[in-house]
């Protein structure tokens, strides 16, 4: 219940921090020196509802997830492109029953370091790094890791563009893993965005309201307690490595308030869910869908 409470406490004082900044936007970069005047924000919140995993015949059911993420990074413009520098913290919690063999809070802190430049007038590259930790309840340099991501697109026409990259993090149970996509608008009110990590087919209903229908796919790795085994009565489990994967697929819609400032809205089902300390051999499967809702304010400035 405490890590709950302070989920949605650190949540909310992030949607009160970004509405202020909207509300003062000309007097906080005017503040701010030139090569900090523009940058992007997100604070999310996701929850799952009624969820189950299986490992063999040993079912942990009816447990809930919440996930939140707060992401501040300035964009400053310098002669090789745009440098991408900031922050982002992302909080899973779960209230699985005493005795679960699954740890109840995964929590990363990290620093954003990164870059896009343009090679020519149609192929951009962003270079990404996120250096930081990424564990449990309690983060130790020991859970220090720097999962990247390299992706390039090609623009080939105004309404066409595609995109290829690679996400590398060695302390996942598939360290690298490639990605491609393209980005069509082909009528008037209609984009596929079918680029990974969240493709979706997007409808322009309104000049600042868009409906779309997608998919999110997250898969990260973590590292649990010198102790987490112990308590679990499995020792081998002692400062595992877990790679947490998931897939939502749901409706939802952007409403964009403001020229910095955009609500999204958005609710589905979870197909797909594994909790897979690899090196122990040890993987809990979702069994069944679940559903969730998740909202969110993001914008650009």
């Amino acid at each position: 219940m405490r890590c709950r409470s302070f989920n949605r406490v650190a949540v909310g004082f992030g949607f009160c921090l970004l509405n202020t900044l909207t509300a003062t936007q000309d007097a906080f970069t005017e503040d701010l020196p030139s090569w900090l005047r523009s940058g992007e924000y997100l604070a999310e919140d996701t929850y799952v509802a009624d969820a189950t995993v299986r490992r063999g015949n040993h079912l942990i059911d009816d447990f809930t997830e919440s996930d939140s993420i707060l992401r501040f990074v300035f964009t400053p413009r310098i002669k090789l492109g745009v440098l991408r520098l900031g922050a982002e913290w992302e909080r899973f919690t779960f209230d699985f029953p005493s005795g679960a063999q699954l740890p109840d809070t995964l929590q990363s802190a990290s620093l954003v370091v990164g870059l896009d430049t343009q090679f020519s007038d149609s192929i951009l590259l962003r270079v990404e790094a996120q250096p930081g930790f990424y564990g449990t309840g309690n983060l130790n340099f020991e859970d220090f890791n720097m999962p990247f991501i390299i992706g390039g697109t090609y623009i080939y026409s105004p309404n066409v563009q595609f995109v290829l990259g690679v996400g590398v993090d060695v302390e996942r149970k598939y360290p690298v893993i490639p990605g491609a996509g393209v980005r069509w608008k082909f009528a008037r009110q209609w984009v596929l965005n079918a680029v990974l990590p969240k493709p979706r087919l997007e409808f322009e209903a309104a000049k600042n309201l868009t409906l779309y229908a997608g998919a999110n796919i997250k898969e990260t790795g973590f590292r649990v307690g010198s102790h987490f085994g112990d308590r679990q009565g499995h020792p081998r489990l002692n400062h595992a490595l877990l790679t947490y994967s998931e897939v939502r697929t749901g409706l939802g819609a952007d409403w964009k308030i403001s020229s910095i400032l955009t609500l999204t809205a958005e609710a589905g089902y979870e197909p797909y869910r594994t909790f897979d300390f690899y090196r122990a051999d040890v993987r809990y499967r979702e069994d069944g869908s679940a559903p969730y809702g998740m909202i969110s304010l993001h914008g650009a400035f």
